[in-house]
C-alpha cells in the first residue's frame, strides 16, 4: 500500500493545461484575463506565494499585476481600492494576499471583492453557493484538496469521508463540496472526542488543523486516502535547521494508507492551479454578465 505517493503536481498540469486552452479561446474574443495581487506591508513571506503565482499565471498566458500597499493604510483606503478594481474591466480576479496588519480586517477586504472578480472564493457569497451546490468558484485550497481526492478514481457518491478541521476556507468548504458529489462527511476539530475512533472508519480523510503530525498511521484505515492540508516548520534543536511538514505523520501514514500527499508538493500546485481555473471561470461569468447586459439595452432600444 505504502507506495501510493499523492502528487500535486500531474493533477496541477491536467488543470493547468485545461486553463491555457480557455485562456486562447477567451483572448481569440478579445478577452484578456489579468489577475490583481494585493499585499499590505512589507512581508517577506508572502514573496514566494506571489511569485509562485505570478509564474504560473504567465506559463497559462494570465496578466499577473501586484499593489503593494504601505503597512500603515486604513481599511477604509483598502475598501475603496478595491472598488475601483471592481469597476475596472481589465481586472478579471482579485487576490488577497495574508497576513495583513492588524488594523485590517481580512474578512472585510474579502467581502468588498465582487463575486464576480473573486477568483479565491472567499466572498460570503461564494461560500454560501457552495451550500446550494454551486461549486465553479470554490475556496481554492478546499477545492484543490477535493481534486486531489477525485485524482484517486475512488467513487465519491457514499465515500466516507472525515474532514478533521472546520475552518471556514478550508474544512467546512470541503465538507460542503464532498456532500455535493454524494459523499457521506464527518466534520471534526479540536472538541471532537475520540478523534481516531472517527479517522479509522473513513474512506478518506482530509486534515487542516496546524499541527505537525496529528494524525499518526493508528489512526488510518488501510488502504484510505489522507489529503494533509497542513504547513508547519519544524525546528531541529541541534542544527537548528527549518523542515516543512504537514499535520500528517508522513512516513507512518505512507505505509497504511492507499494514497497520501506529501509537505510540499501535495496540495500546494493544485491550489495554484484551481486559483488559475477560478480566473477563467470569472472571466467567462464577466463576458455573460456584458453581453447579457448589452442585450438588454439594444432591445430597450
Amino acid at each position: 500500500m505504502g507506495d501510493r505517493d499523492l502528487r500535486g503536481k500531474p493533477v496541477a498540469d491536467a488543470i493547468l493545461a485545461e486553463v491555457k486552452t480557455a485562456v486562447a479561446d477567451m483572448a481569440d474574443s478579445g478577452w484578456v484575463p489579468k489577475l490583481v495581487s494585493i499585499t499590505v506591508g512589507d512581508v517577506e513571506a508572502v514573496d514566494v506565494y506571489v511569485r509562485n503565482q505570478r509564474r504560473v499565471a504567465e506559463r497559462v498566458g494570465i496578466a499577473f499585476e501586484e499593489r503593494n500597499f504601505p503597512g500603515d493604510v486604513t481599511q477604509e483606503e483598502m475598501e475603496v481600492a478595491i472598488s475601483t478594481m471592481n469597476v475596472d474591466p481589465r481586472v478579471t480576479g482579485i487576490i488577497l494576499q495574508r497576513p495583513v496588519p492588524p488594523q485590517i480586517s481580512i474578512k472585510a477586504l474579502q467581502s468588498a471583492v465582487h463575486p464576480y472578480k473573486d477568483v479565491e472564493g472567499m466572498n460570503p457569497t461564494s461560500i454560501g453557493n457552495i451550500v446550494y451546490n454551486e461549486l465553479d468558484l470554490a475556496p481554492c485550497t478546499a477545492a484543490a484538496s477535493v481534486e486531489l481526492l477525485k485524482s484517486t478514481n475512488l467513487p465519491l457518491q457514499g465515500l466516507e469521508v472525515v474532514v478533521i478541521g472546520h475552518s471556514e476556507i478550508v474544512g467546512k468548504p470541503i465538507a460542503f463540496l464532498l456532500m455535493a458529489e454524494g459523499a457521506t462527511v464527518t466534520v471534526c476539530h479540536h472538541m471532537t472526542r475520540a478523534l481516531s475512533v472517527h479517522s479509522r472508519r473513513a474512506d478518506a480523510v482530509f486534515v487542516a488543523v496546524g499541527k505537525p503530525k496529528l494524525v499518526t498511521a493508528d489512526m488510518i484505515k488501510p488502504g484510505a486516502a489522507v489529503i494533509d492540508i497542513g504547513i508547519n516548520a519544524l525546528k531541529d534543536e541541534k542544527t537548528g535547521e527549518e523542515t516543512i511538514c504537514g499535520d500528517v505523520d508522513y512516513d507512518g501514514v505512507s505505509e497504511v494508507a492507499g494514497w497520501v500527499t506529501p509537505v510540499p508538493g501535495g496540495v500546494g500546485p493544485v491550489t495554484v492551479a484551481i486559483l488559475m481555473r477560478n480566473t477563467m471561470i470569472a472571466l467567462q461569468r464577466q463576458k455573460n454578465a456584458y453581453s447579457s447586459q448589452f442585450r438588454s439595452v439594444a432591445t430597450a432600444e
